[in-house]
Formats: C-alpha cells, sequence, structure tokens
C-alpha cells in the first residue's frame, strides 16, 4: 500500500527542483545586486514596472543557469553528496526535458529584456555567453568562481542602465563590490564541496586557494567594504547606510573567523552562505533609508 511518504513525486515539484525554487536563498542573492542598483540609481524611487521586470528576470536567469549547471554536470553530480539528487543527476528528469525547460527559462528571461531600452537588452544578450560558460570553466580555469561573479556583475549592469539609461562611476564602484562579494560566499560554497571537487578533477576558488581560502574570503569581503563604503562616499548616502554596512563588517568579519578553523563543519560553510542574502537585504534597507530619510 503506498503511504504519502512513498508516493512518485510529481513531475511538477522535479521541475521546481530543477529550477531551484525549492532553494530561495541561491535566486534571491542573485536579485540583490539587480536591487540594489535600480535602488542607487533612482535615488530610491525605482518604478514599480521595473522593480517586477527585474524581480522575474533574475528569478527567470537564475533557473535557466542552474538547468544549464546541471546539464553540463548530469555525469559529476551523481559523484557529489550535496548535489547527487538532483534532478537530472539522479535522472528523474531526461536530457531532453532539461533542455526544453532552459529553453523557457531563456525565452521568458529574453521576453522581460524586451521592456528594456537597447543598452540594457544589450548587456543582458552579452551576458548570456558568462552564464552558460560558468559550468564549463570549472573544467578549465582554475578560478570558476570568478566566472560566476562576472555573471553576478551583469545584474547591476543591466539594472542601473534600465533604470537611467547609462553607465555611471557609482555604478562600476557597485559592479566592483558584486563581482567581489560573490567571490567570497562562492568561494565559501566551493569550500564545502573541496574534497569531492578534488577527487572529480573539477576546480574551484577553494581548491585554488588552498589552506589561505579563509584568508581570501577574508579579501573579498574586505573589499567589498571597502568598494561600498567608496560607493556611499561617492553618493552621499545617509547615516543609515553607514550603520548597514558596520553591521555587514561586523557580520563579514565573524564569517571569516569561523572560516579559519579548518575543522569546520559541512553546513556551516551552507550557512555562511544563507547569511549572506541576509546581508544584502540588510544593505538594501540602508540604501533605501540612506537615499530616502
Amino acid at each position: 500500500m503506498l503511504t504519502q511518504s512513498n508516493l512518485p513525486e510529481p513531475t511538477w515539484q522535479i521541475i521546481i527542483r530543477l529550477l531551484r525554487w525549492d532553494k530561495p536563498a541561491g535566486r534571491l542573492i542573485l536579485m540583490i545586486p539587480a536591487l540594489w542598483a535600480i535602488v542607487l540609481a533612482t535615488n530610491g524611487t525605482p518604478p514599480l514596472a521595473l522593480i517586477l521586470v527585474i524581480v522575474f528576470g533574475t528569478l527567470a536567469t537564475s533557473a535557466a543557469g542552474c538547468v544549464v549547471n546541471d546539464l553540463w554536470d548530469r555525469d559529476i553530480d551523481p559523484e557529489v553528496e550535496r548535489t547527487r539528487t538532483r534532478p537530472l543527476a539522479s535522472r528523474a528528469l531526461t536530457v531532453k526535458t532539461g533542455l526544453v525547460i532552459a529553453g523557457v527559462a531563456f525565452i521568458c528571461a529574453a521576453g522581460l529584456a524586451v521592456y528594456l531600452n537597447p543598452l540594457s537588452f544589450g548587456l543582458c544578450v552579452a551576458a548570456v555567453p558568462v552564464i552558460i560558460g560558468y559550468p564549463l570553466a570549472k573544467r578549465v580555469f582554475p578560478i570558476p568562481q570568478l566566472v560566476l561573479s562576472i555573471a553576478w556583475g551583469f545584474a547591476v549592469l543591466i539594472s542601473w542602465t534600465a533604470a537611467v539609461g547609462n553607465l555611471e562611476t557609482a555604478t562600476w564602484f557597485l559592479w566592483a563590490a558584486t563581482v567581489l562579494w560573490t567571490l567570497g560566499f562562492d568561494t565559501v560554497y566551493a569550500m564545502s564541496d573541496r574534497e569531492d571537487d578534488i577527487r572529480l578533477g573539477v576546480n574551484s576558488s577553494a581548491i585554488f586557494f588552498g589552506e589561505q581560502s579563509a584568508n581570501a574570503v577574508g579579501i573579498f569581503f574586505l573589499g567589498t567594504a571597502i568598494l561600498l563604503g567608496i560607493l556611499g562616499w561617492n553618493l552621499q548616502l545617509h547615516w543609515e547606510y553607514w550603520l548597514t554596512l558596520t553591521a555587514s563588517i561586523v557580520i563579514w568579519s565573524k564569517q571569516y573567523w569561523q572560516l579559519r578553523n579548518p575543522d569546520l563543519p559541512r553546513p556551516i560553510y551552507g550557512k555562511i552562505f544563507s547569511d549572506n542574502v541576509g546581508i544584502g537585504f540588510v544593505l538594501l534597507g540602508g540604501m533605501i533609508s540612506g537615499l530616502l530619510l
């Protein structure tokens, strides 16, 4: 007799897992730099229509990226504890289904991008090879997290230009801060998979930096803080922003000291990654209040 626990998983739930919509942290952490950009570019008053385009655009883009990643890694993921139950790795979905879903996600993202101006649309197109190439970078490039960080940086460039139609000095400070922040939290993520990646011959920043990985993360977070400080000074943000930046620096410092422990349990790496989502929203709140109050 079938019980609720051993009933076959519905296809729609498997697709949700493929898109990673059951794990919102990874979706939100891409959305955050895009929201930073439209808030700062519009002095804290972005139009609602643009907010919706950015939110749904990042959801569609990150979904497409996840499927592409799993298509590339469908023969590697079964060998990694954290990823062996992914739908393509476990063969719960076929490659053909994965290709169709990736195509639909990219089409949805492209449909939303049509709303944007020509410069923003061109940046969207430029981001696609980076998104598709990131999983391949793990096989040929020693620091593939840098490729992912550049992909994250496009969220800033696309959103800023969508808001005001051009790139400004402040845009590049925010872009660089986003790249370093992403390098930091994704290196933390890679540290939990380091042993599996070494065994499988896959590159990662955690392998590249080796015993200095914690120090590398600390430098990335320090660089992020410095650039966000320069950004706040450049845009003359008020004290509320500086309060949230100070709080973020305190948390990043705590995370750095945690990472220095060579016997850190694996779940802590995931918690540090998730905590950076909270940091991102705290900073977003600081940006809004630092502009409007």
